[in-house]
C-alpha cells in the first residue's frame, strides 16, 4: 500500500488524498510568530445594553467575565475543535465596543503564538466564547439577542504571510 499523496495548495488540509479526515503535519514548517484578530456582534435590546453598560446585570461584570470566556476559550481551543493542534499561546486579548446606536456589543479578540501553526481558530474561537457568554448572562432579560458576523479579521505569519479580510 502505498502513502497518500501530500494535498495540494488547492485543497482542503484536514483530507488526505483518499478522502480521510487528518490531523495536518506541521513538523517539518518553521516556527514563525502568528497573530490572528477575529471579530463578531451581538445585538441586543437597548434596555440590555444599558444593563451592560452600567454593570448592573443579576449576574455582575458582563464584559469582565466574557473577556476571561474568551481568553479560556482561546486556550481550549484544540479541545473543541477535533483536528486543531493544542498551541503555547503567547498572548490572547478581547476587547469590548458598545455601539448604542445599533444596540449592539462587538468583540475583537487576538491570539498570539511563536509556533508552526497559525491562531486563528483561536481568535475565532475567543470571539465566540465572549459573545456567548454575554448571551449567557443576559439572556434571563433578552432571549431574542443574535450573534452576528463572526469572523476572522486578519491574520500574520507562516508560508502565506499577511491576509486581511475585505470590509463587510
Amino acid at each position: 500500500m502505498s502513502a497518500p499523496e501530500p494535498p495540494s495548495e488547492t485543497s482542503l488540509t484536514h483530507f488526505d488524498a483518499a478522502g480521510q479526515a487528518h490531523m495536518v503535519d506541521v513538523g517539518n514548517k518553521p516556527e514563525t510568530r502568528r497573530i490572528a484578530r477575529a471579530a463578531g456582534s451581538i445585538r441586543m435590546a437597548p434596555d440590555t445594553l444599558a444593563l451592560i453598560r452600567t454593570s448592573s446585570a443579576a449576574k455582575g461584570d458582563v464584559l469582565g467575565i466574557a473577556r476571561i470566556a474568551g481568553i479560556q476559550g482561546a486556550k481550549r481551543t484544540a479541545d473543541l475543535i477535533p483536528l486543531c493542534h493544542p498551541i503555547a499561546l503567547t498572548r490572547v486579548a478581547v476587547e469590548f465596543e458598545l455601539d448604542e446606536a445599533g444596540s449592539r456589543v462587538h468583540v475583537l479578540a487576538t491570539s498570539e503564538c511563536v509556533g508552526r501553526t497559525g491562531v486563528e481558530m483561536e481568535a475565532l474561537t475567543a470571539a465566540s466564547a465572549a459573545l456567548l457568554t454575554i448571551y449567557d448572562m443576559c439572556k434571563a432579560r433578552d432571549r431574542g439577542m443574535v450573534i452576528e458576523q463572526v469572523r476572522l479579521l486578519e491574520k500574520l505569519g507562516g508560508k502565506s504571510g499577511h491576509w486581511c479580510a475585505e470590509a463587510p
